[in-house]
């Protein structure tokens, strides 16, 4: 007798989790030929400098296994790097951890934190990865909204939510999916808020260097009450172009780091040898993410320029590369059916920012990605002169 195959029933962690919005619109996008402005990755290239020095790498015969924590030349890179531009220096050799890009950095950090019964603070809007790290890691999440309309740090909802059980709160400026940059204030006020508390802070800072108008970003390595509490999380993707590379890093005080590398070494262990030395290779010139502001900020100016000629309302986008428009003037649609008439029928694609908060909520704002050649985003703006 033959016993007959059977999957056994599953139990998912995730039950009412779908595929996320940014493959749901970048699937319709392809589909419709609609020019993708939704999900937030440059189509044009690196540096062939940078490429030059990974291949450079690979036949140098850096091609097996690197260290746990990242090759030396590279954390030593983004030691000095961080230093140069925040005025902390981390250890090398104990407090900088190279990892499989932010999105894993931040999961790291957060079951490194985490335990079943804490709870953890997320600002929303926030990315998407934050809540399932949490929930993953056994923790409560706590959403407390940003300001609507500015997107804003609200203080006084953030000390309310803080109690004894509180383990960690994820904050991320430059904001994705605002473009928010917080202020120097607004970090001052945050370091006085945790000081007679336990909690600790995973600061994401992937869009460190897209800060425009003249402003700073605002690192929590800047402020020792925040640092001595801090997992920074930054990301090569981002700053080189190179999302698919999948490159970032963690920077943190000793005790934190070896916490983090307790999981770190376990969930993915480590990362691509030949991209590190490339990587390391290419920083040894500070001057591609300096330039990195004037970059974007004249990509930002493009797009803004085009879509002042709509009846979108501009919101402010003072970092990152994304840019949001209140619809409210265009269509009386809610944002995420909006945004599948506008790949079907105007060919652009873009993204809901209720997708970004845990109870969808609809303030009738949607988010465009301006990391795009230049005709790239006038062939968008072209089809959005038609709303």
């Amino acid at each position: 007798m033959t016993t007959a195959a059977r999957t056994p029933p599953i139990i998912s962690k995730f039950p009412a989790m779908g595929t996320n919005i940014f493959t749901v619109m970048s699937s319709l996008a392809a589909e419709t030929g609609a020019v993708n402005l939704g999900q937030g990755f440059p189509d044009f290239d690196c540096d062939p400098k940078l490429v030059d020095a990974v291949t450079e790498a690979m036949r140098k015969g850096f091609n097996q296994y690197p260290p746990m924590t990242g090759v030396a030349p590279l954390r030593e890179a983004i030691s000095a790097k961080v230093e140069a531009l925040y005025g902390r220096r981390y250890d090398p050799a104990a407090e900088v951890t190279v990892t499989a890009g932010a999105t894993q950095a931040i999961i790291t950090a957060v079951l490194a934190l985490v335990k079943p019964g804490d709870e953890a603070i997320v600002l929303e809007p926030c990315y998407d990865s934050y809540v399932p790290n949490i929930e993953l890691a056994g923790g409560t999440v706590v959403r407390v909204p940003l300001t609507p309309g500015s997107f804003r740090p609200d203080f006084a909802r953030i000390a309310a939510a803080l109690t004894p059980r509180t383990r960690a709160i994820i904050i991320n400026s430059p904001h994705n999916p605002s473009g928010t940059v917080w202020t120097r204030d607004e970090m001052l006020q945050l370091q006085d808020l945790l000081a007679p508390t336990d909690v600790f802070v995973v600061s994401d800072e992937v869009y460190e260097h897209m800060v425009f108008d003249g402003q700073r970003h605002q690192s929590a390595a800047s402020f020792p009450g925040l640092a001595a509490r801090a997992l920074i999380v930054s990301s090569f993707g981002k700053t080189c172009h190179v999302t698919g590379w999948k490159v970032g890093y963690v920077a943190a005080p000793a005790a934190l780091t070896a916490e983090f590398r307790k999981v770190h070494q376990f969930n993915v262990f480590t990362v691509n040898t030949p991209m590190q030395y490339g990587l390391a290779s290419y920083m040894a010139s500070p001057r591609p993410y300096l330039e990195l502001p004037a970059f974007y900020q004249r990509k930002r100016d493009l797009f803004r320029a085009g879509l002042a000629q709509t009846r979108f309302k501009l919101l402010p986008s003072e970092g990152t590369y994304f840019q949001c428009v209140d619809i409210s003037q265009v269509s009386d649609l809610q944002e995420a059916e909006f945004c599948q008439w506008l790949t079907r029928e105007i060919g652009v694609a873009a993204i809901p920012l209720s997708a970004f908060y845990g109870s969808g909520f609809d303030q009738r704002v949607v988010r465009f990605c301006f990391a795009k050649k230049d005709e790239t985003l006038r062939s968008a703006l072209d089809r959005l002169a038609k709303l």
